[in-house]
């Protein structure tokens, strides 16, 4: 940020949240600069009868929207958001605004847009950049504000219209509006590169990990083993020394409680469920898990209770997602989980653990997946499943070495979340100071020949060989 210089001369705002500003910044109220909710009244009755785009919530992040819907603006005209090209789009429910879930709408099908009535569009007018406002609102003094003023229970929380149509902010004159916001389309445009960049690689990281898992688990460590068909499909060929058996032959017990919700309390033992889940049990936020009754706990663990040693699978929802249990605590988990106990004599937890994370299993377990109503695998279906068992010394290797080629793969994401996470900030630090006048960029030039990185800190991570 050093290279960037500052305004010359400042004034106070008179707005605590402001603070100093350039001198011949003006301070007004968004209501002032764009109207919040544009009236359906000024569509063109032409319209009624053509197509628009169509914007569900999840389909508006941050600079993105996702225009892949279409509907008949008659069918849509009632219940929804109206917008159009130019608009700037925000949630207005939590954790969409808090997540900055933004975007200028553009690319709309005959230039207008319908969507969630949970998005709140703002329609500048001339004394306002559309472009420069949708970087203002991402400012954290605004989110600050915004998100303390939510009214509303739990995950329904919403920014109240009056908070922003009434938020103040310092604006420049129009021409210098425009100017801030290139430079902002600019130097965000080289930071949302180079963090792709690396959610590539986390991506590629994770394929990486679970076809080096599948490999393992399925074929072996020795790639002059002897194969054999192993006479299921979705396996193929597995070592001829292997056995290949119902994951029943090689459990003590695998069940679930009773389908029964027990009612929370503000402290007890924690109740598990499918969000909850981690790759280790040690690594759950058991403070964050709903909370149920040591009387609940001793009923509903009767007929199945989790110890150190077993494995937890999500059997609903994110089918296939497993934990292995590597703490001695008391905790219920959910029926919309299936606890499962290893035999010892017959297979190590950790190497069932690591099974159940192979794309081979989970691939297995597609043709047993229910989904006449909420997509579920049955504890019945799951004792069917075929696995493959070496024997235990051999179980033990393929763990060692799943475990340090984890490690390695689980270091390298570790680093690029890191990079993201700095990059972030940068962003957020970036936006903030041009918005608010703490830098002055009006002498900027967007460089001809643009690179990547720039010389204020942030420097493409360099990849290192897998």
């Amino acid at each position: 940020m050093n290279k960037y210089k500052a305004y010359p001369e400042y004034k106070d705002s008179g707005v605590v949240w402001l603070g100093n500003v350039p001198k011949d910044w003006n301070i007004i109220p968004i209501k002032h600069l764009a109207e919040l909710t544009p009236k359906k009244s000024t569509i063109d009755s032409s319209l009624m009868d053509k197509e628009c785009s169509f914007l569900p919530m999840e389909k508006l992040k941050l600079n993105s929207i996702v225009l892949d819907e279409k509907r008949k603006v008659s069918d849509v005209c009632d219940g929804y958001t109206y917008f159009e090209d130019g608009d700037v789009l925000i949630a207005k429910v939590t954790p969409c605004f808090e997540n900055k879930n933004m975007a200028v709408a553009s690319g709309l099908t005959n230039s207008i847009g319908f969507g969630s009535s949970e998005i709140y569009v703002l329609r500048t007018n001339k004394r306002m950049n559309n472009r420069f406002l949708y970087y203002r609102l991402q400012e954290d003094s605004f989110m600050d504000i915004a998100t303390a003023a939510m009214t509303g229970a739990g995950g329904l929380k919403r920014v109240p219209a009056e908070v922003i149509n009434t938020y103040s902010l310092a604006s420049p004159k129009f021409a210098e509006q425009t100017q801030i916001a290139n430079f902002l389309d600019h130097e965000t445009a080289k930071i949302d590169t180079l963090i792709e960049e690396q959610q590539s690689l986390i991506r590629l990281l994770k394929e990486k990990r679970q076809a080096v898992i599948s490999h393992a688990v399925t074929k072996g460590l020795n790639p002059n083993a002897p194969m054999k068909d192993s006479g299921v499909e979705w396996l193929g060929e597995v070592p001829e020394h292997w056995n290949v058996c119902n994951l029943s032959h090689v459990l003590n017990a695998i069940g679930d409680v009773d389908h029964y919700m027990p009612k929370s309390i503000d402290e007890g033992v924690p109740y598990v469920m499918t969000g909850d889940l981690t790759e280790f049990a040690s690594d759950i936020n058991f403070a964050k898990c709903k909370q149920v009754s040591q009387g609940d706990y001793l009923n509903l663990s009767k007929r199945i209770k989790t110890s150190a040693g077993d494995v937890i699978m999500a059997r609903y929802a994110t089918i296939g997602t497993a934990s292995y249990v590597d703490i001695d605590r008391d905790f219920l988990v959910s029926y919309s989980c299936v606890t499962i106990k290893p035999s010892p004599s017959k297979v190590l937890g950790l190497y069932l653990f690591y099974y159940f994370k192979s794309q081979t299993f989970l691939n297995g377990i597609q043709s047993h997946i229910n989904t006449n109503t909420q997509g579920n695998v049955g504890v019945n279906d799951l004792k069917k499943v075929k696995i493959t068992l070496p024997d235990l010394v051999e179980q033990q290797k393929i763990i060692a070495h799943l475990q340090s080629a984890i490690s390695k793969f689980d270091h390298l994401t570790t680093k690029s979340e890191s990079a993201i996470k700095l990059m972030q900030e940068r962003r957020t630090a970036l936006i903030s100071a041009a918005v608010t006048g703490k830098i002055d960029v009006r002498e900027w030039i967007a460089p001809v020949d643009s690179r990547l990185c720039g010389n204020d800190g942030i420097e493409q991570q360099e990849t290192e060989a897998m």
